[in-house]
This record gives C-alpha cells, structure tokens and sequence, in this order.
C-alpha cells in the first residue's frame, strides 16, 4: 500500500517564473514615449500652424459696393494656439517629474488637447470675428458680413487638438514606467570623498601647493 505525502512539492525556478506576471519589455516602453512625443509634438505643431490659416471668409457693403472680409483662427479665438503651448510644456514636463506629479502633468497635457480641439469646433463659424473686422474695416459699429464661408482649417485644428489628447492618454497609462530626465545624473547629497594629492618631496611647487591646501606635506603618503 502507497503513502501520499501532504508535503507539496519544491517549486523550481520556471513555475515561479510561469506564475508571476510578465512586466512590461524595455521595448514596449519606449515605444510608448516615442509615440506619444511624436503625437504630441505633431499635434502641437498642426494647432500652431493651422490657428493662424484663414477660419472664415465673407463680404461687408461699403458704399455702393463690397468689400471682401477674412478671419484667421487667431482672430476667432486664440485659445487653441495658447492651449497648444501648454501642451508642449506639459509634454516636455511629463519627463522631469515623477509620480503624482507625473500623472497631474499627463492629465494637463490631455486637457490641452481635448480644450484645443473642443474650442476649434465651438468656434468654426467665425461670424463673430468676421462681424469684428467688417466694423473695423468700414469704421461701422453695424456692419455685418454676407455670404459667410468656412475652411477646413478650424476642423484640422481640431485633429491636431486631439493628436494631443492621445499623447496625454498614452502619458496617463504608460507614464509611469517612462524614464525620468537626467535622472542618472541626480545625487543623494552626500559629500564625495576626495581624493588626496601626490606631493612629491623632490619638487618644491608640490609642497607650495600642499601646504596652500592646508595639508601636511612631510606626513605620510596617501595610500593609492
């Protein structure tokens, strides 16, 4: 008749290694951050350069005659282009922090681009500022535009706005196993030691110089 133990058997390196969860690879990482650079700078980048194209475009009466009226993104609102810069800080910030704060500057940078694509949109008729410029340009407070026509310019604002918000989301998951800025160059505050000088006895400018480092040059030699 057989015995069973009740004793469970050794556990060997591979079934320790079977039951824990793989962490994320070095590889996964970093692709994460190349990502979410690009997204974010690309995004940036298009709210810049598509905030100053022309939004709108109409005609004011002058006269007898028209007078025909533009408005760049700029002119209509200038909060996607501002919004944009605090991405791209908050983008460059997400590396010089760590914890907390790095998920507070992650939720920053995709706040920034769901406000700058959010605004791009609210704002894509243009009327307003068209309305704006037409008094400005006739010197009539009542002036008012016809034939009101839109580019696409507001709505690839809007894409750029939200490139961003994916950078910002990527951050918010990721960025916690992103690396931090200069981070092999922080110290711990402790004074490094320091390493003494070679006087040699034979030259008189060494033991000028030790003796002008308050050091005894007739003791005994540092050990290498």
């Amino acid at each position: 008749m057989g015995y069973v133990s009740a004793v469970p058997p050794p556990r060997t390196e591979h079934a320790d290694a079977a039951a824990e969860p793989e962490a994320p690879s070095g590889r996964g990482g970093r692709r994460s951050v190349a990502v979410a650079l690009l997204l974010g700078a690309l995004g940036a980048t298009v709210v810049l350069l598509a905030s100053g194209r022309v939004w709108a475009r109409g005609v004011a009466a002058i006269g007898g005659g028209s007078l025909p009226v533009t408005a760049d993104g700029r002119a209509v609102t200038g909060l996607p282009a501002a919004l944009a810069i605090v991405g791209l800080a908050a983008l460059v910030a997400v590396f010089a922090v760590r914890g907390r704060s790095r998920l507070l500057v992650s939720a920053l940078l995709a706040l920034s681009g769901l406000g700058a694509g959010a605004a791009a949109l609210v704002n894509a008729d243009g009327r307003r500022a068209l309305d704006a410029e037409a008094a400005r340009t006739t010197a009539d407070t009542a002036a008012h535009v016809a034939g009101l026509t839109h580019t696409a310019w507001p709505y690839v604002t809007a894409a750029g706005g939200a490139l961003i918000l994916l950078a910002g989301l990527l951050a918010l998951r990721f960025g916690s196993a992103w690396p931090t800025m200069g981070g092999r160059y922080e110290r711990d505050g402790s004074p490094r030691p320091r390493k003494a000088a070679v006087v040699d006895p034979d030259r008189p400018e060494d033991l000028w110089k030790a003796l002008d480092r308050g050091e005894d040059p007739t003791g005994p030699e540092p050990t290498p």
